[in-house]
């Protein structure tokens, strides 16, 4: 009987080229996912992701569905995919879920982690999972910033996507903005009930720009304002980022 499996995947995307499948490159996500039921299967079942991650782009708490008729059970199942799956690729729960559910679809929010080092020293550990800017950014001055964007709002500037047709309106739930690791890290908290392409990234390397001093809290109305990406501030890199959680 085909059943709908729903699983939770961690990854290091350090070395992918993102979520999705792409034609050019065997080195995503997604790929390798569903080698892994082509291996088990010799058919090709597609595995739906609840978002489409960036290159370089890390997850704790990624959630994909996929249909599959099978014998084993469901223990079986997810040990049959972390014997094969790479190192830095790991499936954390599988459970059988509803017919109806999708992993984008069904998705209510989702919750994003960037890491920043403001230390002297080089974060050697922790290189591979956050950026190491050049200039250490005032933290209050990127609270009273994030305060502006809080809210549902067109985020139309802080699309990567310059083509996008679709409704760029989303409702931001909060930012948090804390202090860790003795004062080393700034960690940026993101929660809300979807995310545009690139649009933590943005809103990341904005926030870092107000606290540098080169923009004041108070632009990101006009930014907001003028549906426009020249507006807002520069893309983060992708090694800081990870996908924490995706609610339902």
């Amino acid at each position: 009987m085909l059943r709908n499996y729903k699983m939770t995947v961690s990854y290091d995307g350090t070395r992918y080229n993102g979520w999705q499948k792409q034609k050019n490159t065997e080195t995503t996500i997604q790929g390798k996912l569903e080698q892994i039921l082509f291996r088990l299967t010799g058919k090709e079942i597609p595995v739906q992701g609840a978002g489409r991650t960036d290159a370089g782009v890390h997850a704790l708490g990624q959630v994909a569905n996929f249909r599959l008729d099978t014998n084993l059970f469901e223990d079986e199942l997810l040990s049959y995919f972390n014997e094969y799956l790479p190192d830095d690729i790991a499936v954390l729960s599988l459970k059988t879920a509803s017919e109806r559910f999708h992993s984008r679809l069904s998705a209510v929010g989702k919750i994003y982690c960037y890491r920043m080092y403001t230390g002297n020293a080089k974060p050697v550990f922790d290189r591979r999972y956050m950026w190491k800017p050049d200039e250490i950014p005032d933290a209050e001055r990127m609270r009273s910033a994030a305060s502006f964007l809080v809210g549902r709002h067109d985020f139309k500037s802080f699309c990567g996507n310059r083509h996008m047709n679709k409704s760029t309106v989303r409702k931001l739930d909060r930012i948090t903005i804390e202090e860790a690791g003795g004062g080393r890290e700034l960690r940026l908290t993101f929660e809300g009930e979807g995310f545009l392409q690139n649009m933590v990234r943005i809103l990341t390397g904005t926030l870092f720009e107000c606290g540098i001093g080169e923009r004041e809290p108070e632009e990101m109305t006009g930014i907001l304002e003028a549906l426009e990406r020249s507006r807002a501030g520069q893309m983060a890199p992708a090694k800081g980022l990870t996908l924490m959680e995706v609610r339902y």
